[in-house]
């Protein structure tokens, strides 16, 4: 009889060894890249002059750097708080650098800077105004930023070494987006003047010499980014009616710009070039899926899954990793990925806000940004609202009230109890940006159950008393502008509110195209069955009010399947705080378990009569003939004999 081999405790202990050994040394023979100081590559001399007067970049003066101390072999993570104090961490950290975050931190946007192995999420600034798009020079000693630090948005230098501001810009017209040319003397940035945002160069050394306008184009060109070979630009533009990726060749005149992304489906947003310039990254949003997509300088191919997922990139010095901000539907996440395979480098880190721009600051780290690291500010920024109950839940129920709102137009101006201080701290904040008190008037708080409900009941927030929607009217006025996200086959959409005041005060242009949700009436076909289409980018100023919600706590929803052919599927105006609850969970907040049950549906009987037959007809008309089978000759070919004359059979 044939012996079967079974598997005993000790050799399944024994595999599992074996395999682990075995992965150890795959890693190790693979190794895993590490966070290392990198000077630019030597710039290569271009034969020829633009015929367009554009700045020559130069070589800058190389800097000597410390060796870097390299990371382990393996991805080790040590538990975060970190001891700073610790001479090894300290060391590691000075000379491998750090990530620098520009981070929505309560209601300003402050600088934060980050290790994956040595430093947790730490604040550097913590000012009251907003500090965006930060840009690293060539030699790393300095920070380009934007910042509305007297109330516009304008372009300032701050010394990583001094802590010295410099403002760059001082007009009422939007700047920003910065990029450094590689010899550090010239800044390419995005402005919006004349209701149009183009790109600019603008001279560090010579304060006289005016801007050079390096795009003319009708559609909105933004977010450079400056080849370290110094003589290409790359930025986004939508002179397609999309987002794409466009690159500025300095050295001609007549087709100067090419679009290298072809994606006229997607929207592509942040080019970054590598450090090498062989390389240039971008987001790009497709049919739900957020991508970090790589161009090859040299092949000139895209390749579409090299980078991870994410939406907006960042390199490190060594070109070998790419950290990114990651947007979910309502959180905001930080990843790195391994160039070329697109494997995590690190666990993703959930972030307290939105992410308005990151840049690799390499080692060694002195002066002012070290202090403010030893600083070491972690702690998270308070709630900018609390909860306050007017009427304390008691027994034997347990449920929470419904609270009016003052001074808001709705059917039913009410919330939750626990959601009212949510939504006045939302609404003063956005009277404020925005210049005018747009949640006074609501399509609606509150829905109770005793009114006639919707199809949709089951997952309608508006009966829980957590949710409102915003007035539609506003939409169809020109002050709401819509854009389309989809995340994992979901359509979920961001809403921009135009500011009262158009000077500069208040908001920030618009980059990207927005959909057009009244396009399904044009009479165009294509428009009806995708339930809207792309439009252009609007002229003007603009707050993200779906960003400035979520500060308070609360999220939008996901359009139903059905928005294409159903309207109110499309859900864009609704804002609810969840707090981890489902639907049920929510309503038993505020409703007995009676009131929520679900009757039994019973058959509708009527008094119709019912005509029936005479039972011998009854059986004839319920008969069914048998059939009769009729034979049918078939024709046969037979030949017929001609005989001549006078013969006969």
């Amino acid at each position: 009889m044939k012996q079967t081999a079974r598997l005993t405790p000790g050799l399944v202990v024994l595999i599992l060894l074996l395999l682990i050994v075995l992965n150890g040394l795959a890693l190790a023979w693979l190794g895993w890249p590490v966070f290392q100081s990198n000077q630019p590559a030597p710039l290569q001399s271009d034969p020829g002059s633009p015929a367009h007067p554009l700045p020559a970049t130069n070589q800058p003066e190389p800097t000597q750097t410390a060796s870097p101390t390299p990371l382990p072999a393996t991805p080790t993570f040590t538990p975060f708080p970190l001891h700073l104090g610790d001479p090894q961490v300290a060391a590691s950290l000075k000379e491998q650098g750090m990530l620098l975050l520009a981070l929505r931190d309560g209601n300003q946007v402050h600088f934060f800077a980050y290790h994956p192995d040595l430093l947790p999420l730490t604040r550097l600034t913590n000012t009251p105004w907003d500090t965006i798009d930060p840009a690293l020079s060539p030699d790393g000693t300095q920070l380009a930023f934007s910042s509305r630090q007297n109330g516009y948005w304008d372009l300032y230098l701050l010394d990583l070494r001094s802590g010295e501001v410099t403002r760059i810009t001082d007009t009422p017209e939007y700047e920003g987006t910065p990029s450094w040319s590689p010899d550090g003397q010239w800044l390419a940035y995005s402005a919006y003047i004349n209701n149009n945002l183009d790109i600019y160069l603008r001279s560090l050394t010579d304060s006289s010499l005016n801007p050079i306008r390096l795009t003319d184009d009708p559609a909105a060109d933004t977010q450079p980014s400056w080849s370290p070979e110094g003589r290409k630009i790359a930025f986004v533009s939508t002179r397609t009616g999309d987002a794409e990726i466009w690159v500025a060749d300095l050295d001609r005149t007549e087709g100067r710009f090419t679009n290298i992304s072809q994606k006229t489906t997607a929207r592509d947003l942040f080019p970054i070039w590598s450090h090498d310039g062989q390389q240039l990254a971008w987001a790009s949003a497709q049919a739900g899926d957020h991508l970090l997509r790589i161009w090859d300088n040299r092949t000139k191919k895209v390749f579409d899954s090299s980078g991870g997922t994410g939406d907006r990139p960042a390199w490190t010095p060594d070109d070998r990793i790419l950290f990114s901000a990651v947007s979910a539907p309502n959180q905001n996440t930080l990843a790195a990925y391994l160039v070329g395979s697109g494997m995590q480098r690190m666990p993703p880190l959930n972030l307290p806000g939105q992410v308005y721009g990151l840049v690799w600051v390499r080692g060694p780290l002195s002066g002012w940004l070290l202090d403010q690291i030893n600083r070491a500010d972690t702690a998270p920024h308070p709630p900018l609202t609390y909860p306050v109950l007017t009427q304390q839940a008691g027994p034997p129920t347990g449920r929470l009230s419904m609270v009016p709102l003052e001074d808001v137009s709705a059917p039913q101006p009410m919330l939750h109890d626990a959601m009212d201080e949510a939504f006045q701290a939302l609404r003063l904040e956005a009277a404020r940006l925005s210049g005018w008190d747009v949640l006074s008037s609501l399509e609606n708080a509150f829905i109770p159950l005793t009114s006639p409900p919707e199809p949709t009941l089951y997952d309608d927030w508006l009966y829980t008393g957590r949710a409102f929607a915003i007035n539609p009217v506003i939409y169809s006025a020109g002050w709401l502008a819509v854009v389309r996200e989809d995340f994992n086959g979901q359509t979920y959409w961001r809403l921009y509110l135009k500011t009262r005041f158009q000077d500069g005060s208040s908001g920030a242009p618009l980059m990207e195209p927005v959909w057009n949700l009244n396009a399904r009436f044009s009479g165009n076909p294509y428009a009806y069955e995708q339930g809207g289409e792309t439009d252009g980018v609007p002229e003007g100023y603009w707050l993200d009010l779906t960003e400035l919600a979520s500060r308070f706590g609360w999220e939008r929803l996901p359009a139903r399947p059905n928005w294409r052919a159903f309207f109110p599927g499309i859900r864009f105006n609704q804002f609810v705080i969840r707090n981890g609850l489902d639907w049920n969970q929510a309503m038993a907040e505020i409703y007995p378990p009676e009131a929520l049950a679900t009757p039994t549906s019973m058959p509708t009987y009527t008094n119709t009569p019912t005509f029936t037959l005479p039972p011998t007809r009854t059986r004839v008309a319920l008969s069914t003939p048998t059939p009769t089978f009729t034979s049918t000759p078939t024709p046969t070919f037979r030949p017929t004999l001609t005989l001549p004359s006078g013969f006969t059979r």
